[in-house]
């Protein structure tokens, strides 16, 4: 965990004046992949990892970023910086702080979100550094618009055309909660997560080098989708709007490919609403139904899963407990999430960690976590356990 105190008296060594302290969660999804930047529904929840940032403002247009992860540090003058993907970290900050118009500000960046995980840090990154330049500046922030300028600095800056999900998970979290997502309507249902169920994220500690091109072309192959649909179906404005049953009566005139990426979007939708009341009724086996097949659905017809995802999902689903398991993120390696009795989650979690390494020869990172809050400004008095 970052310990946030001693964030501030880094930055106030390094810079010469006290900072702000800001933080925003990574995220776990617990089912409705790859349907956010299709206009539909997911049910993220934020985790207990964060970024933090440590900020004062400048008098110039510079931003001065340290990581103290990747112990590095960057000057970006905001009045004259590259417009287009660089392929470094500091893509995110500086697109995020561009888009926002933002002023210049110092910055110190900690994090114990898994990079590479699956569990959006890059997200965490973005609504961190976006609240902390906000703030520092003396500006009010509103989080739909700090969510989109998130999600503009990835389109932009980083190249990757994400959904919103991630950022609004960053922004709006809720302890004890999952969310319900509408990504058409922004709006964000909590719905409590009973104590009789925990929530284990199992890192495969793998990211192949194919998730962000290949994220692209799932959408171009939703957005090909879309324009067939609409000569039949003229209100068609995303596969949000679309049943199985359209779908299937247009299929005959789709690539092969493009249908079936349209089916795992369509019935991934109808999978999430159906979590959703199964949570509130407390019917967790069906819960867990929904969660496997999530999980097929993007191994087969959306193709983002990878040996090492399936092997971890196999693992979890085979331990006492355990309701259901699936990938989570963007694909090709990252984390899996699963749903388990909370008496059988520890015994779980150890189990799922021998399996995997014996499977694959890895040595995963896994854990019992909690739902957590959204971005925030923290008081430097207050440590991180205070999350």
């Amino acid at each position: 965990m970052v310990d946030a105190d001693a964030l501030a008296r880094a930055f106030e060594q390094r810079f010469g004046v006290a900072p702000r302290l800001y933080r925003a969660p990574g995220r776990v999804n617990l089912i409705g992949e790859h349907t956010d930047y299709n206009d539909g529904f997911a049910m993220p929840m934020a985790l207990d990892r964060c970024t933090w940032v440590a900020a004062a403002p400048r008098a110039d247009r510079r931003l001065d970023l340290v990581s103290q992860a990747c112990r590095e540090t960057f000057t970006i003058d905001l009045d004259n910086h590259p417009r287009y993907p660089t392929g470094s970290w500091t893509d995110y900050v500086r697109g995020v702080a561009a888009v926002l118009n933002a002023p210049g500000a110092n910055l110190l960046i900690a994090s114990d979100v898994p990079i590479g995980a699956g569990l959006s840090s890059s997200a965490a990154l973005e609504i961190a550094c976006g609240f902390a330049l906000i703030d520092v500046a003396g500006c009010t922030v509103d989080l739909g618009a700090l969510a989109r300028a998130g999600q503009r600095a990835e389109h932009e800056y980083v190249g990757t055309r994400c959904g919103l999900m991630d950022q609004l998970t960053a922004c709006y979290g809720r302890a004890g909660h999952a969310l319900l997502l509408d990504t058409r309507t922004l709006d964000c249902q909590p719905l409590a997560l009973p104590p009789a169920v925990q929530v284990i994220v199992a890192n495969t500690m793998v990211h192949h080098e194919l998730a962000s091109g290949e994220y692209n072309a799932r959408r171009a192959d939703c957005e090909a989708g879309v324009s067939l649909l609409r000569r039949r179906f003229p209100n068609v404005r995303a596969l949000r709007d679309v049943s199985l049953a359209e779908l299937d009566e247009t299929g005959a005139e789709m690539p092969e490919r493009v249908f079936r990426r349209c089916r795992h979007v369509v019935s991934e939708n109808a999978r999430v609403l159906a979590a959703a009341a199964a949570l509130e009724a407390g019917d967790f086996p069906a819960f867990g139904r929904l969660m496997n097949a999530s999980h097929a659905s993007l191994r087969d017809d959306y193709e983002v899963s990878c040996a090492e995802l399936d092997a971890m999902a196999d693992a979890a689903r085979g331990c006492e407990g355990v309701y259901g398991a699936r990938m989570t993120g963007g694909g090709f390696g990252g984390s899996v999430v699963a749903l388990a009795a909370s008496a059988e989650a520890e015994s779980a979690r150890a189990r799922v960690s021998r399996e995997y390494q014996r499977a694959t020869g890895r040595e995963p990172d896994i854990w019992i976590c909690s739902a957590g809050d959204g971005v925030a400004r923290i008081d430097a008095q207050r440590s991180a356990s205070a999350l």
